[in-house]
């Protein structure tokens, strides 16, 4: 919660998302700031051009490529739910703003610790593009903790965490590694879309560099590509220079697709945590499924840092089946009425794609009782999706 600066009132997720990034001169007096496009700027006069030149341009019409109000009211809102962070860089993609946050804190000759169930996309960042760069990656157990410092060389310059891990949800004790980083004068930077700022204020925590995947949370609605990276104090002039380096825009459209879908995030987060929650509960219960890795139960890896760190779950979730291959896998998938079949996550439809870890994972490999599939949990009702999952398991149960 953050407090509101004319009242001092404490204000709730709901209000916040509902308040945040409307200053007056951005929405000029209408609910909903507009949606500038631009490319060129004009000016007054050669001297006007010459001193826009000149400033800083945070916040300051300049050219389309640094921005308009309608960017810059998502970035504010975005900065706003990270308690102490300084400011919020837009990006066209979920990886386009993990590229950029690399590589404002990387060169040549250094080494990333990555955690090993990272995201595939920033894998693949990692073992292609900055490997070209001449910049090494070190892969480590999600659940290493304090351990990590071990693996701190005389090259190592950051270390990148997704908490909890793609695929199979491990949570990680973020506390400890910033402790380490801290100590070592380390950039730490992390992949927040599970949680968001709402469910886990890493700025607060002590993350340098926040990213999110705005596709999918933020915007909600399966309808626009949108990234992130929210930065703490002393860190957005790199990100901002590199940024700008890389010639990163996310188009007004999408800004404005995505500042619509964050009024409702808060709400439809509490939907997406329920409703996963009721379905991952009765998951586990079924003969047909041997673990359920969810981070708000038990049976997930690093439970104990998500009841400890976290205020809340959200829809995305994995559960492993007790035997079977990958046929009869994609029996139960195909069955599935409610559930789609596609990539991305957090919008308002529910999806189910097979996850299979052990091709990409190096440093921690986990062996399971049988194959993994990832739901996320959409805003249906959810006994509905669970009358759809018991039909799915019906066809599992025959193709074994």
């Amino acid at each position: 919660m953050t407090r509101d600066t004319k009242t001092d009132r404490v204000l709730g997720d709901a209000t916040r998302v509902v308040q945040a990034g409307r200053r007056p001169e951005w929405t000029q007096g209408i609910v909903n700031p507009p949606v500038w496009r631009a490319s060129t700027v004009l000016y007054d006069s050669i001297a006007d051009l010459r001193a826009n030149a000149g400033r800083d341009t945070h916040h300051r019409l300049y050219y389309g490529r640094r921005g308009t109000p309608t960017q810059w009211s998502l970035a504010d809102a975005l900065t706003s739910l990270e308690p102490g962070a300084e400011a919020t860089f837009l990006y066209p993609s979920g990886v386009a703003a993990i590229a950029a946050a690399l590589l404002s804190v990387l060169s040549p000759g250094d080494e990333l610790l990555l955690v090993d169930s990272a995201y595939d996309p920033t894998r693949g960042q990692a073992m292609q593009l900055l490997k070209r760069f001449g910049i090494t990656t070190r892969f480590y157990d999600p659940l290493i903790g304090a351990g990590i410092a071990d693996l701190v060389g005389p090259n190592t310059r950051a270390i990148f965490l997704e908490s909890p891990g793609s695929l199979t949800f491990e949570v990680q004790d973020v506390p400890a590694i910033v402790a380490v980083a801290k100590r070592q004068g380390l950039t730490t930077l992390l992949d927040n879309t599970w949680a968001t700022p709402l469910f886990f204020p890493a700025i607060e925590k002590g993350i340098d560099l926040t990213i999110l995947a705005a596709t999918k949370y933020v915007v909600g609605h399966s309808d626009a590509m949108l990234g992130s990276v929210t930065a703490a104090p002393g860190h957005f002039a790199r990100l901002r220079d590199m940024s700008f380096q890389l010639g990163q825009v996310a188009s007004p459209d999408d800004s404005w697709l995505g500042s619509r879908g964050l009024r409702t995030m808060a709400v439809r987060l509490a939907q997406h945590q329920a409703s996963a929650l009721e379905i991952a509960r009765w998951l586990a219960a079924r003969p047909e499924v041997a673990q359920v890795l969810h981070p708000a139960l038990p049976s997930c890896p690093g439970h104990e840092y998500w009841a400890r760190d976290f205020k809340g779950s959200s829809g995305l979730f994995s559960f492993v089946l007790n035997g079977g291959d990958e046929r009869a896998r994609a029996a139960l998938i195909d069955s599935l009425d409610l559930f789609g079949i596609g990539y991305s996550w957090g919008g308002f439809e529910s999806l189910a794609i097979p996850a299979d870890p052990a091709r990409i994972r190096t440093a921690a490999p986990r062996d399971y009782a049988g194959p993994l599939v990832r739901l996320q949990i959409g805003l249906e009702d959810a006994g509905d999706l669970i009358a759809d999952l018991e039909h799915g398991l019906a066809a599992f149960r025959a193709a074994l």
